[in-house]
């Protein structure tokens, strides 16, 4: 294989240099839930959202769905040494119904197909919505959105050409998103069977972002006001195995995603493929939930001619050990040597 003006080539090339001589090669890695440019507060500088695409790209994430970010990061699209980042602007909520200072806060609901208009305009193909949050005056979890809306909404973004994903928790606002033709869920630990069938039915996949399930108890733990709402988070994260495993048995596509730009720090893509695994994937659907099939996805090819050239390498089969992930002996980028 070779490598030719930032694209992969199966015909040689005299006096090519050889970059790997032996071992294993794979599609960069895909972070399917990430937010370059996100903190704990919301937005961050442009030299800390530097940091934390380099720190993706050292751990072999190479290409990054962004589900929703405060600040501008087109900028780093030109970058030859940066991820490439599909973006979906910013998440669209209500106010006092997510975490303040990350997203659009929409007063009215029924505004929402036009606030949809400009982000599917201003975005690479994709828009954020919160599905659900805690609705402080019912103390729990509830849906954002009337199910009309959220019909009239997708429908614009699809005319647009834009995909809508959504962040959802509990179980109330999976059947509106998915009767309103929603392309893709978050998290997902409120599915149920009716839900996960339906899910089968529209080939609707499904990035559960297991390792930020791993923070529902201190979530919980910082809920005492709200006891309902602390309850259900601790039952969707004592369920959450099960859950998963039981989407993935049933046929739902899984993509992986760390959620990496608040709570959750950047460069973790292994341990989201490792929980992947432990959730019923086997070695080789685990990685290619974070690669070839999610390259493929999000509109990028995988090691085949005329391809991006975005290659990893390791001196060992990945599959025998999910660990091997952690430590490759070459990043390519765009057919440059970053590591």
């Amino acid at each position: 294989m070779w490598l030719v003006d930032g694209r992969i080539s199966h015909e040689p090339v005299a006096g090519a240099e050889t970059v790997v001589r032996s071992g294993y090669l794979l599609p960069g890695l895909v972070d399917a839930h990430c937010h370059i440019g996100l903190g704990v507060g919301g937005p961050i500088d442009v030299d800390v959202a530097e940091q934390q695409a380099f720190t993706d790209r050292d751990a072999g994430v190479l290409l990054v769905r962004d589900c929703g970010v405060p600040i501008d990061t087109r900028p780093f699209q030109a970058r030859a040494d940066l991820p490439r980042i599909v973006r979906a602007g910013r998440h669209l909520a209500r106010p006092k119904r997510y975490i303040r200072n990350f997203g659009v806060d929409i007063e009215d609901p029924e505004r929402l197909p036009e606030f949809v208009a400009e982000q599917a305009a201003d975005s690479d193909g994709w828009v954020k919505l919160i599905g659900d949050w805690i609705d402080r005056d019912l103390g729990d979890l509830a849906p954002l959105w009337p199910d009309d809306v959220l019909d009239q909404a997708i429908k614009v973004a699809h005319e647009g050409g834009a995909r809508v994903t959504a962040h959802v928790f509990g179980e109330a606002a999976l059947p509106g998103l998915l009767a309103a033709g929603i392309d893709c869920i978050e998290h997902g630990t409120g599915l149920t069977d009716e839900t996960i069938a339906e899910m089968v039915r529209r080939d609707v996949p499904l990035v559960p972002t297991l390792i930020n399930i791993e923070t529902f108890p201190d979530i919980a733990a910082q809920a005492a006001k709200f006891p309902d709402y602390a309850a259900t988070m601790m039952r969707l994260h004592d369920r959450c195995d099960e859950t998963i495993r039981a989407a993935h048995e049933a046929g739902i596509t899984l993509y992986a995603g760390t959620d990496a730009g608040s709570v959750i720090g950047h460069g973790r893509i292994v341990d989201e493929i490792e929980a992947l695994h432990r959730a019923g994937m086997t070695p080789e659907q685990a990685i290619g939930a974070a690669s070839w099939h999610a390259r493929e996805w999000l509109g990028y090819a995988g090691l085949v001619d005329g391809a991006e050239a975005d290659v990893l390498a390791f001196d060992s089969d990945p599959r025998d050990n999910l660990s091997v992930l952690r430590d490759p002996s070459a990043i390519v980028l765009r057919g440059v040597v970053v590591r």
